[in-house]
């Protein structure tokens, strides 16, 4: 594997609500479904690859913004052998709520998916906001730039990418209709450290477990096991980014040994550990 093909995290510790990854050639970069706490948004400089997000399969290029509300399950992979680059962008969703409502743009300051969440923009957004949004995901990755430039640089960007799309496109809310495997969703989030079979949890909620297993599928895009291991994999995600040690984090979240942390770590993230936990910027 050449340099080129490493990805690449950007992170601030004075810009904590940011991640920034840059891959330059992604033709042996594979994702799992999985999904994201943070709200989520991609440009594809080069390429071509296949965007499945919420049971829909998208085909991306060159130009195209990713644009995706937190918790939605998605993977994107390089058509085969297409020279696929791309950046990818995570924002803590309190963090852009916030500079949304301040901004008059969003009557919210607690975020709040809309129908906007796991769409291709290249027919909403127009060619300078994809050209303005790889510019800034350059400046992210300057080094002579202070902390509080590029935290103008990415106020002044988004407010802008959300007044055009209210402009362009009916915003509406998402409202998550009453469905009773919620419960088990937030007992897996709650508890995703512990390894309760998913019979136990199934007798618990008064299920059998295939039906379980089947509804909670065809619900969230996951099986119950496949939601617990991205959450544990996103717990280890936090700690990575604060340092701590490989050996030590996989067995806090839970992993009975190394091999099988990075094993699933990579299958969902793209990465080794090792790659995530370094980045570029001032650490």
């Amino acid at each position: 594997m050449t340099p080129s093909t490493y990805p690449l995290f950007w992170r601030d510790p004075a810009l904590p609500y940011v991640e920034l990854r840059q891959v330059l050639d992604g033709r042996k970069v594979s994702y799992a479904p999985h999904s994201h706490e943070a709200w989520s948004i991609g440009a594809i400089l080069e390429g071509e690859s296949e965007f499945l997000c919420a049971d829909r399969l998208h085909a991306v290029e060159r130009g195209a913004l990713v644009m995706m509300n937190p918790d939605v399950v998605h993977a994107c992979n390089p058509r085969q052998d297409s020279p696929w680059a791309y950046y990818m962008m995570h924002l803590d969703k309190d963090w852009l709520a916030s500079l949304l409502f301040d901004a008059g743009i969003r009557e919210h300051r607690s975020w709040q998916n809309t129908h906007l969440d796991t769409l291709t923009f290249d027919t909403l957004v127009t060619a300078d906001l994809y050209e303005l949004f790889v510019v800034v995901c350059e400046r992210l990755m300057a080094a002579e730039l202070s902390s509080s430039d590029k935290s103008q640089i990415l106020e002044s960007y988004f407010i802008r990418l959300f007044k055009h799309l209210n402009n362009n496109a009916e915003i509406t809310t998402t409202m998550l209709p009453s469905n009773n495997l919620y419960p088990v969703a937030n007992y897996l989030n709650q508890f995703c450290l512990e390894d309760t079979s998913i019979e136990l949890i199934s007798a618990e909620f008064g299920f059998s477990t295939g039906y379980l297993v089947r509804a909670f599928k065809r619900h969230f895009n996951m099986t119950p096991h496949a939601y617990r291991l991205n959450r544990r994999i996103q717990l280890g995600q936090q700690a990575l980014k604060q340092g701590q040690p490989i050996a030590d984090v996989a067995q806090t979240v839970g992993f009975s040994d190394q091999a099988h942390f990075h094993r699933i770590f990579k299958q969902r993230v793209a990465a080794t550990p090792d790659q995530y936990r370094r980045s570029m910027g001032p650490v």
